[in-house]
């Protein structure tokens, strides 16, 4: 049995808007194990950084946290304070955004950003952040540390914005790195080099990290265990190897099939048909079946739930959950 850091129970995030509820993330639950990597997968709009957010308490209005648990080693994130949060972020849990350049302040060195996250959660003095500052932009491989503290971020390219950012994640040694697309706006060589570092990071200091991707080959690379969402909820979940070796769910099926191989070059690439539904409103039954050729009456008129698949392997999904529970 592993050591379960994080524990999301039955989270539901909603918006409210003018024109009704949206319900961002409807009732879906994740483990995340001590030091390993997890990944949650699916199109844009499937409620991926919807549930970091959440995590992270930094959905603002008309967004909210409206059910279910977020545990921490046991507290109830939920139940904490806004200041309990704030202490929170940086010091146990950290996030790297998906552009540096939003999330670095345009106007102040990026030594300093990274300096003040470590005072505000440590009692050091501003000598000794700085070189915590210094020794963290080696360890995420930013050359000549001393010249990049004194750069605004715009002097620097988005790969050492980046490392900037993972650098401010990690230099208070949280127990948990989210990851939120982190390799979205840079280059394929930029991102292996980012992707390993952060692999690089989890397994040198024992850190987990949920790794929130739309790519399947990141996340065959990085994860020892895969969620995959769709319109809210968690439609497929396992370990990577089951996932990826012997994927049930039609959506799961449709991702993979999308990925280009290089070996076997197709004269047209495969894509799943339509597009993720609009939240407010969901079809009556599955939420996948107007996109699904395999989709029978039932599914069209009933919503599955999560079936064992295997050990730990679940799928919502009549067409591959036991017969039993599809005619409940």
């Amino acid at each position: 049995m592993e050591d379960i850091l994080l524990e999301i129970n039955h989270l539901k995030s909603s918006f409210f808007t003018g024109k009704g509820v949206v319900p961002a993330v409807d009732d879906v639950s994740i483990r995340i194990p001590k030091g390993k990597i997890v990944g949650i997968v699916g199109e844009s709009g499937c409620g991926k950084s919807m549930t970091a957010r959440s995590i992270m308490n930094l959905l603002k209005y008309p967004g909210k946290v409206v059910d279910g648990e977020i545990l921490l080693e046991g507290r109830d994130l939920t139940k904490l304070s806004e200041k309990e949060v704030k202490k929170l972020r940086g010091s146990e849990i950290s996030m790297i955004f998906q552009e540096p350049m939003t999330s670095l302040n345009p106007v102040v060195k990026v030594g300093k950003q990274v300096r003040e996250a470590i005072i505000v959660h440590q009692k050091v003095s501003k000598d000794e952040a700085k070189k915590k500052v210094l020794e963290a932009f080696e360890q995420v491989g930013i050359s000549e540390p001393e010249k990049r503290y004194e750069c605004y971020p715009h002097e620097l390219s988005g790969g050492l914005r980046q490392r900037v950012m993972i650098a401010m994640a990690m230099v208070c040694r949280p127990k948990l790195m989210i990851a939120d697309e982190p390799t979205t706006a840079l280059d394929v060589t930029i991102e292996a080099q980012i992707l390993k570092l952060i692999k690089k990071l989890c397994e040198d200091t024992g850190m987990s990290c949920l790794l929130i991707s739309h790519n399947l080959g990141v996340i065959a690379q990085m994860c020892d265990y895969v969620y995959v969402m769709y319109a809210g909820k968690i439609v497929e979940q396992g370990d990577v190897f089951t996932i990826f070796e012997h994927p049930l769910h039609p959506y799961t099926k449709g991702l993979l099939a999308s990925v280009i191989r290089l070996d076997a070059l197709p004269d047209r690439l495969p894509t799943i048909p339509g597009i993720v539904p609009n939240l407010m409103h969901l079809p009556e039954g599955c939420a996948f079946c107007g996109r699904c050729s395999s989709a029978e009456d039932m599914c069209r008129t009933k919503r599955p739930e999560l079936y064992q698949a295997g050990e730990e392997h679940m799928v919502r999904c009549f067409l591959t959950g036991t017969k039993e529970a599809a005619h409940e």
